[in-house]
């Protein structure tokens, strides 16, 4: 007897946009591992036809129209070599992975925030090097001391990290869904074979 879920799964991988493409440098590296760089189906085969992108492999699953039958692009790389920036933009998620979304203070996953480590009415700013991830009871505990005069350490010093920092960070946090055309392409934090 099949279960609901059963079918529920079958009829999501026979929709094309379940079958997003890995898109990779022109040097066959992903353009970013966090978030994952991936392009829907349509703009992968858009960017095949423009001569932009070569398919490095396909999933099963094709797409069709009058004059053509072609299989669904599952990991793409681009012709031309795109520089990444050499800093990741200040944001609230780029802070937690560089921080592995952990609170600085305490090592807790919950209830993350972020604290200003000198407080901004003490003459603190916003910027990478004075801003760390906290949850929420850390933070209320530190209030608008600094960690010294809250008597509280950081576990990590807080600083810019460049994008390649980020991206070497993001590996140990790999998305829930991995196609397995992706495995040869991306290198997470898993064992190796010996």
């Amino acid at each position: 007897m099949l279960h609901t879920g059963t079918f529920e799964a079958a009829g999501r991988a026979r929709h094309p946009e379940n079958c997003p493409a890995l898109v990779l440098n022109a040097d066959y590296t992903p353009l970013s591992y966090y978030p994952l760089s991936l392009w829907p189906w349509q703009t992968a085969i858009k960017a095949v036809f423009l001569d932009k992108v070569d398919i490095v492999s396909s999933y099963e699953r094709h797409v069709h129209s009058p004059s053509l039958d072609m299989k669904i692009p599952s990991v793409i790389a681009l012709r031309q070599y795109v520089k990444p920036s050499e800093y990741p933009a200040f944001t609230r998620f780029n802070l937690f992975l560089r921080d592995k979304f952990e609170c600085q203070y305490c090592g807790s996953g919950d209830n993350l925030t972020f604290d200003h480590i000198v407080p901004r009415r003490l003459g603190g700013i916003t910027s990478w090097e004075n801003v760390t991830t906290a949850c929420l009871p850390c933070n209320l505990k530190k209030g608008g001391r600094t960690p010294k005069q809250a008597h509280m350490q950081l576990n990590m010093a807080a600083i810019r990290p460049t994008s390649w920092q980020l991206q070497d960070r993001g590996r140990a946090f790999p998305p829930n869904h991995l196609h397995e055309t992706w495995h040869d392409w991306l290198y997470w934090d898993i064992e190796l074979e010996g």
